[in-house]
């Protein structure tokens, strides 16, 4: 699915081409009539970027979930963020929980890095969201905001101990028991993962969790039986203990060196969702969700690197399953600047991107000197678009100075999306708390390397 299937092209007989075949977007909401139809009834719209830290790709993505939820009725957006946190926002923006405002729910992404969905634009949308649903009448459904990723192991398990403290505290204070003995380096799962990667109780650590998955069965058996608790709360604590089992195992071969944490990453993300969607859907509708994550995680892995090397992703999975009830977005840029960190738990800084390599997709677009457009790709794809070339992607990490060998990777973008959204100059998504690295001002076109 990787090669080549379209004739090559003079570049200036491609750029003419992509030129042609691109449809300029000028107002913000107002440009994606056409995306939208090209949307049409699919099911699940996964929306992606080129990087965890550019406003354009924030921006527009709430624009275009903002027309999919308003005139097309989507149920829900689910993002590349820990289940717990984003739950918090789930139950502000559907009027429950204790959250006064939008920017105390969003208090749970406090996990490096909490500009990804900390920042001003995330910020907006939340509100938003928040008033859609308290305009419904009362019956209605309202849209629902979810995570997907695995990373909060322990705030999982708080949340599993917490959920038996109400139904069955016999049950809490073994899980209580078992968890402490878990718990001996806290909230560190570095320390924690580099522990299970050289075998350090593991073993204990998986009988500890098996323990807390069938003490919560019964109770939440239990609770159901007798009204004691809603579906929702179960179900909120149904899916901290499948993270709780995926993350574990996620750090044990993550820390082990093993390639394939990659794939459990993302199969537990395309579980997540699948829960989610039948979750939605128990009164007998079709759910229809919006996913919001990275490019390497939503455009079809088969047409990457990474498909060749035999590993999956979330894309990929989707697509697979759902075929043409999913639609696949993508988001690229030329230059301008990020919010990323230099290295990993490090402060968020404002890092100059640089114009991309010649070549590569982003230089493309770039030569089409347009601004910003939509170029639908499915059906009717840009004769020579399909050769596999560079595409760039950052992800909380950016190193300009390393910029080839970490930030970019081979791909065939008519296959990897259906659709994509370019913005050749963006600017770097504003952190609810700026650090003192990230600047205001415009940085040069050196920093933060020097060279």
């Amino acid at each position: 699915m990787f090669a080549a299937t379209l004739p090559d092209l003079t570049e200036g007989a491609l750029i003419e081409a992509v030129r042609t075949a691109a449809q300029p977007l000028r107002n913000a909401g107002d440009d994606y009539d056409s995306l939208l139809e090209f949307i049409g009834d699919a099911r699940f719209v996964l929306i992606g970027e080129a990087s965890h830290g550019t406003h354009e790709f924030y921006r527009e993505r709430a624009q275009i979930t903002k027309r999919l939820i308003r005139d097309k009725g989507f149920d829900a957006v689910a993002i590349e963020a820990d289940w717990p946190d984003a739950y918090r926002v789930n139950r502000y923006v559907r009027g429950q929980g204790e959250d006064a405002d939008a920017i105390d729910a969003m208090h749970g992404f406090k996990r490096f890095p909490t500009w990804m969905w900390r920042n001003a634009d995330v910020l907006d949308f939340v509100g938003w969201l928040r008033n859609h649903n308290d305009s419904k009448q009362p019956g209605q459904s309202k849209v629902g905001f979810y995570g997907l990723d695995l990373y909060s192991l322990h705030a999982s398990m708080e949340a599993v101990v917490a959920y038996l403290d109400k139904v069955d505290p016999d049950a809490a204070l073994r899980a209580r028991q078992g968890y402490c003995r878990f718990d001996m380096y806290g909230e560190d799962v570095l320390a924690s993962g580099h522990a299970t990667g050289f075998h350090l109780g593991h073993s204990h650590k998986n009988e500890v969790i098996a323990q807390l998955v069938e003490l919560h069965r019964k109770a939440a058996e239990a609770a159901l039986e007798d009204g004691r608790f809603e579906k929702d709360d179960s179900y909120y604590t149904e899916q901290n203990v499948r993270l709780m089992r995926d993350a574990a195992h996620y750090y044990h071969i993550l820390y082990r060196g093993d390639a394939s944490s990659w794939d459990m990453r993302d199969r537990h993300m395309a579980e997540s969702l699948e829960s989610l969607v039948r979750f939605l859907g128990r009164g007998g509708s079709t759910a229809k969700v919006i996913v919001w994550a990275h490019n390497s995680h939503l455009g079809d892995a088969r047409a990457t690197q990474i498909g060749v090397r035999g590993d999956w992703n979330l894309g990929q999975l989707v697509r697979q399953r759902y075929a043409n009830d999913a639609v696949l977005v993508g988001m690229t840029t030329y230059e301008g600047t990020v919010t990323a960190a230099s290295t990993w738990d490090a402060p968020a800084e404002r890092i100059r991107v640089r114009p991309a390599l010649p070549g590569s997709y982003e230089a493309i677009f770039h030569e089409t000197e347009l601004e910003r457009f939509l170029l639908i790709l499915e059906g009717h794809r840009v004769a020579g678009l399909g050769e596999p070339r560079l595409e760039r992607a950052i992800g909380v990490i950016y190193r300009p100075e390393t910029e080839r060998i970490c930030h970019y990777f081979h791909a065939s973008l008519p296959v990897q999306f259906d659709a994509v959204l370019h913005f050749d100059r963006t600017r770097a998504v504003e952190p609810l708390e700026r650090t003192p690295l990230w600047q205001t001002e415009e940085v040069p076109d050196t920093f933060p390397s020097g060279v």
